[in-house]
């Protein structure tokens, strides 16, 4: 029964990594751009919610209300000021650069703002709240709750690309640029639109982990790992893909730490080279012909 309780915990973690990588998987998709900052973008959420509180005495989870939209505005205004710039001529290192350079001017501006000590978010009773299934096995309501939201988040943003105008111009804009300016896309909103929503996800993720654990000025390229991990996992350019990604991810995790504490974090990273090595395209990526 400790084992099945701990795939139970692993997925239910999975489904906050799927959170963190929906985003990235997104913009890579859209754009082919790895976003450096995508990780300190979520802990920046998480301060601004943490901000939110402090001002006003609301539960964090309401912050979401003001910290989604706020940060799908600092996704489109980024990119359409910044990382559209960076993307023509089809070098793959000029965005890469600046992300990382964003990603550390991130860091220390909140470090100056906020301090290196660790918060974190008070949901009050439902962190600590769980459906009891028997004496060894328990489900929390926020690890669900967050499994939950990501699961919605992906089949809403499924619905998005497969569903409407907005959709059709993500592919038709990541299949062939030039073509989709020829019948009148313009290509610079579109990738500014799917950074915001990125952007606005990763505000969820980030406000999410911050109720789970503390969170520093500095985790951000930790998250970043973590996302990275389940995109390649679970297959790039696939977005349920990113979901089983996260729930691999988080379940190599919880099985690793039961062989050996220090072997958590390690156990994910061995997954992640196995798929490289013997799946490069993912579990659920499109494997391209000979």
């Amino acid at each position: 029964m400790t084992w099945v309780n701990d795939v139970v915990q692993g997925l239910l973690l999975g489904g906050l990594y799927a959170l963190f990588a929906t985003g990235l998987s997104l913009m890579f998709g859209v754009m082919r751009l790895v976003n450096l900052a995508h990780g300190d973008l979520s802990i920046v959420a998480a301060f601004v919610a943490l901000a939110i509180v402090d001002a006003v005495p609301v539960n964090p989870l309401w912050t979401v209300l003001v910290v989604v939209p706020l940060m799908f505005g600092v996704g489109y205004l980024l990119q359409r000021g910044m990382l559209n710039f960076t993307l023509r001529g089809g070098d793959p290192l000029p965005p890469v650069l600046v992300t990382f350079g964003l990603s550390i001017i991130l860091q220390n501006l909140l470090l100056e703002v906020f301090s290196a000590d660790s918060q974190g978010l008070d949901a009050g009773r439902i962190e600590d709240a769980s459906i009891r299934i028997s004496d060894r096995l328990a489900v929390g309501w926020f690890p669900l709750l967050t499994l939950v939201v990501g699961i919605a988040v992906l089949a809403g943003l499924q619905l998005v690309i497969s569903r409407t105008r907005l959709g059709r111009a993500f592919r038709a804009t990541s299949d062939d640029q030039e073509t989709a300016n020829l019948v009148g896309i313009d290509d610079r909103n579109v990738y500014a639109v799917a950074t915001g929503i990125a952007l606005a996800t990763v505000a969820i993720a980030g406000i999410f982990l911050g109720i789970r654990t503390t969170f520093t000025p500095s985790v951000g390229p930790t998250r970043l790992i973590f996302a990275f991990e389940a995109v390649v996992i679970g297959g790039l350019g696939s977005i349920w893909g990113t979901l089983v990604g996260g729930l691999v991810l988080g379940v190599a995790q919880t099985l690793g730490a039961q062989v050996s504490p220090g072997w958590g974090v390690l156990a994910g990273h061995l997954v992640f080279l196995a798929v490289l090595a013997f799946r490069p395209t993912g579990l659920l990526g499109r494997t391209v012909p000979a």
